[in-house]
């Protein structure tokens, strides 16, 4: 399955208000692993950008006076997009705006009917009610590095919400050769069994309780998942 996690940004909050899209950034997942497959533009929104709204992404009129618009790059968006489904963070806002975009590009098409769309705000407020549920917030719940956030930008939103949903479905991203290994110094499996800890745990099995509210998670983790229910029976 393709995921294609999808970030944006703006001249403002609200595109009734006449707001466009400046920025968008897709990244591309396939079988829960990072690919080389990106699509970025920058856009040339024919109007300003309201002060708020630089203060976040720091995107200036002057550098998109020469930027394409939007109606020179949808078609290549929507191939892009084509087949996969749709990982965004507060999908509405982000849908809202592209569909508004696609409408003035005067194609009548909207987002959520060509593909599947996935909503990783209101998958985390599930897991977390109650709890901030930002990018940030989350990257820092998950450990997903984002020191280089210091403004917001499509494409790292984008690339960080990969890393951000991977960890909230319960998946390695990928296998990361520079990562640091773990090694007891045995050699053989009888070497690796001598050289385990040999303490003697006290074994706390989970309540009747614990154990419907661990099948509730599972249960909805597999609802939002791509890969479809999850086995919860614990078995190798």
């Amino acid at each position: 399955m393709t995921l294609v996690v999808l970030d944006t940004e703006t001249t403002g909050l609200d595109f009734k208000e006449g707001h466009r899209v400046i920025e968008l950034g897709c990244v591309v997942l396939k079988n829960r692993k990072h690919t080389e497959q990106r699509f970025h533009s920058y856009l040339n929104p024919q109007r300003s950008v309201d002060a708020a709204a630089q203060e976040v992404h720091g995107i200036t009129e002057a550098f998109l006076e020469d930027k394409p618009v939007f109606g020179d790059v949808f078609e290549a968006f929507l191939e892009f997009i084509s087949g996969a489904e749709l990982v965004i963070h507060n999908a509405p806002f982000d849908l809202g705006f592209l569909n508004h975009e696609l409408e003035l590009a005067g194609d009548s098409r909207r987002l959520q009917e060509l593909c599947r769309v996935t909503d990783t705000l209101k998958l985390a407020r599930e897991l977390h009610p109650g709890q901030r549920n930002s990018l940030d917030a989350l990257c820092r719940r998950y450990g997903v590095d984002n020191s280089g956030r210091s403004l917001h930008g499509a494409l790292l939103d984008a690339e960080i919400l990969a890393d951000v949903y991977l960890a909230m479905t319960g998946g390695q991203t990928a296998l990361r050769l520079d990562a640091p290994m773990s090694y007891t110094g045995a050699t053989t499996e009888s070497e690796r069994r001598e050289s385990a800890p040999n303490d003697n745990f006290k074994v706390i099995r989970a309540s009747d309780e614990e154990l419907t509210a661990h099948q509730s998670w599972v249960k909805l983790l597999g609802e939002h998942s791509a890969w479809g229910p999850l086995d919860s029976s614990g078995s190798d």
